[in-house]
């Protein structure tokens, strides 16, 4: 099997934008997830509306929502994207003392959403953390990964 290119380099290792305009308009998607893990005393504080900052799963949510709509003004050589859907799920496990974070992303386009999807999540957990750190700095961030994609030229993908 021969090595993939990548598409981000030209021939002199130069990086560019994809050049996506020869590609047609189709309806893609794309799902990642992540984690933050803290104290459960920290996710019962959250559970309860109880931080001095508010409701640290409705601001979590609001801040990945707005992340993956400016993706492309903080990865360099994502394409802007006319999104059409941004859902963020958060579920906490009071047991394992986690707050699990969901992202869909949906566009009509010429490229894909994974990094809209990735963005959204990574913010998320990063605005979990930054609601609750006056109470826990030991909160960690982890296992972020996109789960699904659907449409384009490459295909659908769905994690093991």
């Amino acid at each position: 099997m021969a090595a993939k290119k990548l598409t981000h380099l030209d021939e002199k290792g130069a990086a560019r934008m994809v050049d996506v305009s020869s590609k047609p308009v189709t309806s893609r998607s794309a799902t990642a997830k992540g984690r933050v893990t803290m104290q459960p005393a920290t996710l019962k504080l959250i559970a309860e509306d109880g931080l001095k900052k508010g409701n640290a799963l409705e601001v979590a949510r609001l801040a990945g929502i707005m992340a993956a709509k400016r993706t492309a003004d903080l990865i360099p050589l994502c394409h802007p994207l006319a999104i059409t859907k941004v859902e963020v799920d958060l579920k906490m496990d009071k047991k394992a003392g986690t707050v699990e974070v969901e992202a869909t992303v949906k566009v009509a386009g010429q490229t894909g959403v994974e990094m809209e999807a990735l963005t959204a999540v990574s913010v998320t957990c990063l605005t979990l953390y930054d609601m609750a750190k006056a109470v826990d700095r030991g909160m960690t961030i982890g296992d972020i990964r996109l789960t699904r994609k659907t449409g384009g030229k490459s295909g659908d993908y769905k994690a093991k």
